[in-house]
Parts: structure tokens; sequence; C-alpha cells
């Protein structure tokens, strides 16, 4: 924002009169038409009250878009923000009709020109002066702003999974929205899943035998990103009953040497296929090629053997999606002979 005070005087009379002045459809595209009563919640230590739901919402990134589509809230957005990879299909009709206020991370003057009623962001470093404002400039214009659950731990009860994180974001949005019976419908068919997925655990060795994974995200400049303590990648393994090799380095993604992995020694690798998004290095077969030319690498037990899963990289990280790279890795688990 070059110049917030000009931009909030300029703009504060659209944004004000944004939600009654602006058509947003009659609900015909969704089977959630959002219901005229007031809600409050709580967001990464903010305090939100709606008199009514939005109806000019942006998302700020692909993870928050999802969720909004999922939970069948299309007629209520006003734009969408930093795709990454493609719309699954399910989405894409809905998606379609979006206006895109930015291909990558939005910026102050972007989303002001939306006239949104209610920002959503799956993690806080979205909303600074640099990108869309701060969610303190966004109060200013009577702009509520909504991050993820899960990027703000320290906000929420100790000993809250990140999974559960998650399925609170749907459950608050989907009362904001006045959606939640969808959203509660969302939420318990993937703490279903959850549940599945956490009876792998009790088939697998523990102790001294319990597998060793390491998820290998991305591989910039020939140095690999893997998932640390922080990310939902641990949380995953730990469902399934593995021990992420990572557990010890408190950040998502940090970025390691090959030859730390090589002394981790895992017993099985994870890859995040990112080849959507298209940077060098980013697909499954890419970094597959990496490892198996490396010449420490290439000699670990896990390479050799082809002890190696895919799963689409997007879902390594916390979204509406997650739930089913954690089906994979069950499934991957009993297909690599890791369960009884």
């Amino acid at each position: 924002m070059r110049h917030p005070a000009r931009l909030g005087i300029a703009l504060a009379i659209a944004l004000a009169t944004a939600g009654c002045s602006t058509a947003a459809g009659d609900g015909s595209r969704s089977d959630t038409k959002p219901a005229a009563k007031a809600a409050s919640i709580t967001s990464c230590g903010r305090q939100l009250s709606f008199a009514e739901p939005p109806k000019r919402a942006v998302a700020l990134d692909q993870t928050s878009t999802e969720t909004l589509l999922e939970l069948g809230l299309q007629d209520r957005m006003a734009g969408t923000a930093n795709l990454k990879t493609k719309i699954p299909a399910k989405y894409q009709a809905a998606y379609a009709e979006i206006p895109v206020i930015a291909p990558k991370i939005a910026t102050g003057e972007q989303l002001r020109a939306a006239t949104p009623d209610f920002v959503v962001g799956g993690s806080a470093d979205l909303f600074t002066k640099d990108r869309a404002g701060t969610r303190e400039e966004l109060d200013d214009l009577k702009v509520p702003t909504f991050v993820s659950a899960v990027d703000c731990p320290q906000e929420n009860p100790a000993g809250k999974s990140p999974f559960e994180l998650l399925f609170s974001d749907y459950e608050n949005l989907g009362k904001i929205f006045g959606a939640e019976d969808r959203a509660a419908k969302l939420a318990a068919g993937q703490r279903a899943t959850v549940a599945k997925a956490q009876k792998t655990a009790a088939e697998v060795p523990q102790g001294k035998d319990q597998p060793t994974v390491v998820y290998l995200y991305s591989v910039f400049n020939g140095m690999p990103y893997v998932a640390g303590k922080t990310g939902l990648p641990s949380e995953m393994s730990r469902i399934i009953g593995a021990k992420n090799a990572f557990d010890d380095v408190n950040e998502d993604w940090p970025e390691v040497s090959w030859e730390e992995v090589a002394k981790r020694d895992p017993d099985f690798i994870v890859i995040g296929d990112l080849s959507e998004r298209g940077r060098p290095g980013d697909s499954a077969a890419e970094k597959r090629e990496t490892m198996t030319e490396h010449p420490v690498i290439s000699k670990l037990a896990a390479v050799r053997d082809n002890k190696i899963l895919e799963v689409p990289g997007i879902e390594l990280d916390p979204s509406v999606r997650s739930v089913h790279a954690l089906e994979l890795l069950a499934k991957g688990m009993k297909d690599l002979g890791y369960v009884r």
C-alpha cells in the first residue's frame, strides 16, 4: 500500500456499503444459502462479530478459496488470489465465476479494489503492510479478517491437534456464513478419515522398530526442503504410527543438506509432487532423479529399495485436501509392509 491513508479515505465508503449495494447472487449455485443471523467467533486472537453473513468475501490464498468452495459459498465471494496449483475438478465451475484479484499474493491496492466485507487467509503472513495490509489496517476500514487456526497454535487450547484446528476453521466459517450444517458435515467426514487412519498406528511397530520418514517437499538450488516439527506432516506421521526424522527441527519446511538426510537414514521417503507449480525440481520425477543420482542419497536403503511414496505436495500443507494425503500415507505404510 503506497498511500494507505489516502486509500483508506477514498475506499472506506465503498467498503462500508459493499455488503448492501452489491448483489452477491441468490445462492442458486450453492446448496448452502447463508442465513441472515448474527455470529461471533475468535480468529487468531481477534474477536470477530457479524450482524449478518458476509456478501463479498475475498480469499487470499488457494487454501482459503477451496475451503469456502467446499462449504458452497462461491456466491458470497468477491475475489480470490495466489493460486499455486490447479483447482480440483469439483470446484472448477464455481471457481471460474469468482474474480481473481491477483494471480500471486495480493497487495493492499488489489484487495481494496475488490471492496470486500470479509477477508480470509490461510496464514498470518498474508496480512502485512507490503501484502494485503495488516489486520489492524483492515479493522480500521471495518473489514474483519480471518486467519486459519492452524497458523496460530499459540492462540488455541493446548493439546489441540493441527487437524482439529483445521476442522475448527470449517466450523467457525460455517457460523460466520450461516452454513453450520455444511461445515459440521465436512468436519465430521474428515474426522472420520483421521480416525480410520489412526487405526494404522496400532498395527505399526513402535519403540526402536518404529519406522522413520523424511518428507521431501521441494528441491531449490539443489538443496532439499523437508518437513520439520511444526508442519502438518509430523502430525500425519504420529497418526499413522511413523516418526518424522526431522521432528527435532522447529520449523514447518526447513532447508537441510542431503548429507543430513543421509545421516537420518529414514526407513521411507514421502515426496511431495509439485509439478503443477512448475519450478525446476518440483515434480516427483525430478526429485526421484535427484536422489538416485546423488552420490550419498542414492546409497540409502529407502532409495535403493524404492521405499518412496508420492503425494500431492499441496496436500502436505493444512487444507481441505490434507485428509486425502493422510489416506495415501496410511495406505502406503501398508503397501511398504510396515503394518503388521
